[in-house]
């Protein structure tokens, strides 16, 4: 009986999520980041007669937010890199040593000279 190689067996844990949740998640992320930049205008307009430097720090920061809340949002489903394969290469063929031989290879070759000694 020959032993067959570990292949490895792959969890449901390592499958993906579900369309849904997905989708459910990116949402969630984008209404955080925009309820951040909610925040984030409202303080520039409390602020700007009291303390300006702080209140132009959240401006920037209300200005940029919806950009980068969309390429967060966006970052979804195309980044899995440590997914199983579905690919299963078959066991590996044994190969022959060098010193063995297939009789009828050896059967066409000429026995090597002897060589002089002396």
């Amino acid at each position: 009986m020959r032993k067959q190689r570990d292949t490895g067996v792959f969890r449901i844990t390592e499958a993906r999520r579900g369309l849904k949740d997905d989708v459910r998640g990116r949402q969630r992320r984008y209404v955080i980041s925009m309820l951040i930049r909610t925040a984030s205008v409202l303080a520039t307009v409390a602020l700007w007669n009291v303390q300006r430097p702080v209140a132009i720090v959240t401006l920037v920061l209300g200005a940029l937010l919806p950009y980068v809340a969309v390429v967060i949002a966006n970052a979804g489903r195309e980044n899995a890199p440590s997914l199983p394969s579905t690919y299963l290469s078959g066991p590996p063929r044994p190969m022959l040593d060098s010193t063995e031989r297939a009789p009828e290879a050896q059967a066409g070759q000429p026995n090597e000279p002897s060589r002089n000694r002396g």
